[in-house]
């Protein structure tokens, strides 16, 4: 059978990376409803089971922070057991982003086995040519974001020499506007100096999280998408001063890496009926054809 990822049936040949983006996992130890009401953990089981089903073996798997509700160690612990084993039969690294709900020295010793320390939760990932780097935009003690001279400095840094696929950068939260009253106080500070230290360079998109719901837009020219959370999700189908949680609408991203492009997928968690015309057997029958005869068989409208 011809593997998917390898057949070009189109004009764009297949994506060269392919990263796993998911965010906002919430867990609390011993499973506590979030907010009373939430199973963030089965929620995350749930939201893991549909991404493995998509048969994706993504170069990386990035959380885009507010791993755990409360920075504890039982929940950290709680995350790893669980998230590990799934990466590992994907045959992926997690990269593991910080968020306001976290606390930076139980993360670095529970997720990291680093020194239980202030400093902040950043790296740098080879993916084969790609390069992802993660930033720490939490604030200790605070729910509002902000980046740091020194981190900022260090950025431009390791940017200073473009990667061969060009980079991509994810922190927690997200350099975009809401039209959600809250995220207003809780956004990410003094953007401008980011876009400053980003400027010129290699950096071809930024994930992030915080929001709860999937968007996108564009900060300093470049590619911004925010991936929903799998603890609960904020219903929008409000007027936005009454937009609050609800459990429903959880969603991961696929991304996938081009040469002039990168797609963000949103990919829901849900389950419904779905059809059984489209298939690897059809794939395989498209794919022996020439591109004349594919479309005669599936481009041209029938009487």
């Amino acid at each position: 059978m011809t593997p998917a990822a390898s057949v070009q049936l189109g004009q764009y040949p297949p994506a060269r990376r392919t990263l796993l983006h998911l965010s906002d996992t919430h867990l609390l130890a011993g499973n506590r409803p979030l907010g009373g009401r939430f199973d963030t953990a089965a929620n995350l089981a749930r939201t893991l089971e549909a991404a493995e089903a998509t048969g994706i073996r993504p170069d990386a798997v990035v959380f885009t922070g507010d791993l755990t509700d409360l920075g504890e160690p039982e929940a950290y612990a709680a995350l790893r057991a669980v998230v590990e084993p799934f990466a590992e039969r994907l045959g992926a690294p997690v990269v593991w982003i910080a968020g306001n709900h976290d606390e930076r020295p139980e993360l670095r010793r529970s997720l990291l086995d680093l020194e239980p320390t202030q400093e902040p939760v950043t790296g740098v990932w080879d993916l084969d040519g790609l390069r992802l780097i993660a930033l720490d935009s939490t604030v200790p003690g605070w729910h509002h974001g902000d980046l740091d001279m020194r981190q900022l400095e260090w950025l431009s840094e390791v940017l200073a020499v473009p990667a061969p696929l060009g980079t991509i950068l994810a922190l927690h939260h997200p350099p975009l506007p809401s039209h959600v009253p809250l995220f207003d106080i809780l956004e990410l500070r003094d953007q401008g100096r980011f876009a400053e230290a980003i400027a010129g360079t290699d950096v071809r998109a930024i994930l992030a999280g915080h929001l709860h719901y999937s968007t996108s837009g564009t900060f300093a020219g470049v590619p911004v998408s925010v991936a929903a959370a799998s603890c609960y999700t904020m219903n929008l189908a409000r007027p936005a001063v009454d937009v609050n949680g609800m459990d429903a609408g959880q969603s991961f991203h696929l991304v996938h890496v081009y040469d002039d492009t990168i797609t963000h997928a949103v990919v829901p968690v849900v389950d419904a009926p779905t059809g059984d015309y489209f298939s690897a057997e059809w794939l395989e029958r498209m794919s022996r054809l020439t591109p004349e005869e594919r479309l005669e068989a599936f481009s041209r409208k029938r009487p």
